[in-house]
């Protein structure tokens, strides 16, 4: 029970990464919130962490200035001031840059990196100290074709750690974790082309990841193991980047 204690707030967590985030902070003693955009899951996903620790779910579009304060009112109120944060709510759209609409890219940027914004500066203004932990993407380092909007906003999130690491040292910590290919809804090897899963898999490790690994990752930070780490930028991808 690392983060027995602890209050967490993660987003986008009725599923996938944020999901097994969430259940593993759970599992290590910390009360955890989360958010969703109003997804069905999302009672399923309280009903485990609730055999687990002390919990709530909120609606909310981290996009959205007024939802995001009202998410921390929510979290304050049922749990108490949360000291780790872990944005994990993205969104994927994917398509020649040709083919892209502005307003699907601006959606992408909204959520992706805008929505991190948002939720890290709500914490800062309720938070002394802490953990913040940015979700990223191996994209955000390599790119990829047909992935414009994705990847930029990947990378931004890769870019504001690094800023905010700097900004709010020494009583806030904040690092980001690059998954590579994990298997999730969003990105599920039975929707893939084989020659889009032939590029995903060409990694050392040759296969993908389950959201579980990623949560390892966000545990081992939020614990007493990420006591020295600050903008660092964490490649859980199988090797598919190595800087």
């Amino acid at each position: 029970m690392t983060l027995q204690g602890k209050i967490a707030l993660v987003t986008g967590a009725s599923r996938g990464i944020g999901r097994a985030i969430a259940l593993a902070l759970a599992d290590e003693g910390a009360r955890v919130a989360f958010c969703h955009p109003g997804d069905d899951q999302a009672e399923q996903v309280l009903t485990e962490l609730a055999q687990r620790t002390e919990a709530c779910a909120i609606r909310a579009d981290v996009s959205d200035e007024a939802q995001v304060i009202g998410m921390y009112d929510t979290a304050c109120k049922e749990l108490g001031i949360p000291d780790i944060l872990i944005n994990n709510a993205g969104i994927l759209r994917e398509g020649p840059i040709v083919d892209t609409a502005t307003e699907d890219f601006d959606r992408v940027i909204a959520v992706n990196l805008r929505g991190g914004f948002l939720c890290s500066r709500e914490f800062v203004r309720r938070a002394d100290a802490g953990r913040i932990i940015n979700i990223a993407s191996d994209l955000g380092l390599l790119g990829r074709e047909n992935m414009v909007a994705y990847a930029a906003s990947k990378g931004g999130v890769i870019a504001m750690t690094r800023s905010l690491s700097r900004e709010l040292a020494p009583d806030i910590l904040v690092n980001a974790i690059a998954p590579g290919s994990i298997e999730t809804d969003m990105t599920s090897p039975d929707s893939m082309s084989p020659e889009q899963l032939a590029k995903d898999m060409d990694t050392p490790l040759a296969r993908f990841g389950q959201p579980e690994d990623i949560a390892a990752m966000a545990v081992f930070l939020c614990g007493t193991g990420g006591n020295f780490i600050t903008g660092q930028c964490f490649g859980v991808n199988g090797g598919s980047v190595m800087t």
